[in-house]
């Protein structure tokens, strides 16, 4: 049995994250390194992207989180936004029929209002087509900041109140969390970054307060199975105690 394998069928004995979130970073710096234009890392990434959500899919996780831009990367050179837009244009058309026929659903986290109407289009039109299916989950988080979504859901929350429809004291992180736009998902239990950095970047800043944390330095086009495996094995070899004592989480798995 070679590594890959012995990876893949400790992994399939533990117990595997339903929701798992992945920041990924390093794509313009894997271009860079080899003397390629930017474009051609994202290009890469996207090729990366495609094969963890078809190693997650095999694997059974429910739910795999992608950031793909923030409402922050706007704020780039104006031809290499205009350049991923067009990337993400030619890639959601040339793949949404093998989307569609993968049995995976799509959904977008974001102010799609920001993106193209040509995007924009491809996008709702794969997440129409596959909104019946049964398989995972594929959130692509675009023009998406964790900011934004929060202060997106206190506006509805404050509406709600004005309306007397909600009253302070009704408002729980129950409630709050019902708000959000992952209000029917678990939470991420596991978030993996890429290329070295340490740090959320504004990604699911609420849904992310007991989720496991996996820094890898490997640049994201370079991401693959054996790496993706990796972080679920680091996750499986955590203790997940949410603010309980061990003594306390022990007596819970007795009963």
């Amino acid at each position: 049995m070679d590594l890959l394998e012995e990876k893949r069928r400790r992994v399939k004995q533990g117990p595997l994250p339903r929701h798992v979130a992945i920041i990924m970073d390093g794509n313009a710096r894997w271009a860079e390194r080899r003397g390629l234009p930017r474009i051609e890392g994202y290009s890469k990434g996207i090729e990366a992207a495609w094969r963890v959500v078809e190693v997650a899919d095999g694997l059974g996780i429910e739910v795999l989180t992608l950031y793909a831009f923030s409402k922050e990367n706007w704020h780039r050179p104006r031809d290499e936004v205009e350049q991923l837009m067009k990337l993400l244009e030619d890639y959601l058309r040339a793949e949404k029929e093998r989307f569609i026929r993968s049995g995976m659903r799509l959904r977008v986290l974001g102010d799609l209002d920001d993106l193209p109407l040509t995007v924009r289009g491809l996008l709702l039109e794969t997440i129409d087509a596959t909104r019946e299916h049964t398989g995972m989950l594929v959130n692509l988080a675009l023009s998406y900041s964790g900011r934004w979504e929060i202060v997106r859901a206190v506006k509805e929350v404050a509406e709600r109140a004005r309306k007397g429809e909600l009253l302070p004291q009704g408002i729980t992180e129950e409630v709050f969390s019902g708000f959000l736009l992952t209000s029917d998902l678990p939470d991420p239990d596991l978030m993996i970054r890429t290329s070295g950095e340490k740090r959320l970047s504004n990604f699911l800043l609420w849904q992310m307060a007991y989720t496991e944390f996996y820094f890898t330095e490997v640049l994201w086009p370079d991401f693959g199975e054996e790496h993706f495996l990796d972080a679920l094995l680091d996750f499986q070899s955590r203790e997940r105690r949410f603010g309980l004592s061990r003594s306390q989480l022990r007596e819970r798995r007795e009963i």
